[in-house]
């Protein structure tokens, strides 16, 4: 995964119906100056029910599809009502956001990540591997220590890492309206990028 481009990734979430994807070639002045000069990579993750028909819309873009998450099991399976990478990718996913804390919050741990992550890379998607930590452990000051192990479990025992970017999400942030100081942002993306040498994206 190369460092020489700027990634802006958007996170659909459980949002949008066949109407929203009129609006998906609007994108603002500022991203168009970055893809203009081929800076940008530029990757929209709608509901699982919009990827078909969005990478066929973006088909002839530059603009990319990802998927938001998806079962552990690489094959097909006795699962009613999930979807696996294989599945994704043959709808036209090229991305798959994992280990989001909102799943996590829901049970997802290191482990199953992982199992995840490994399923994905299987099936040829790359991956967006969120990582954070949460007030509290942000307040007992072990930031560090809890990304330093999400990272360490996540990824492990798997050598094949140029297709995962990191995505630290400080679990805190996301919606609370509290932002981090940008000293201590830069401390814990160099901190990041010294543990693993993948592209480190910020999200909260």
């Amino acid at each position: 995964m190369t460092n020489k481009y700027m990634y802006f990734v958007a996170n659909w979430k459980m949002f949008g119906g066949l109407k929203s994807l009129n609006s998906v070639h609007k994108v603002d002045k500022f991203l168009r100056k970055f893809k203009k000069n081929n800076l940008a990579k530029i990757i929209y993750c709608p509901p699982s029910t919009l990827i078909r028909p969005l990478s066929k819309k973006l088909k002839k873009s530059q603009i990319k599809v990802g998927a938001q998450n998806c079962h552990k099991s690489e094959t097909n399976g006795a699962h009613t009502g999930s979807v696996n990478s294989k599945m994704l990718k043959d709808v036209g996913a090229n991305y798959i956001i994992l280990g989001h804390s909102e799943n996590r919050s829901e049970g997802e741990n290191d482990k199953l990540i992982n199992v995840k992550i490994k399923s994905a890379l299987k099936s040829g998607l790359k991956v967006i591997f969120c990582i954070g930590e949460t007030l509290h452990e942000k307040r007992k000051k072990i930031t560090k220590k809890i990304l330093k192990k999400q990272i360490q479990l996540g990824l492990r025992n798997i050598k094949a890492k140029n297709n995962i970017i990191i995505a630290y999400e400080p679990v805190w942030s996301i919606g609370s309206g509290l932002i981090p100081k940008s000293k201590d942002l830069f401390e814990t993306i160099n901190f990041l990028k010294k543990i693993k040498k993948n592209k480190v994206l910020y999200g909260g």
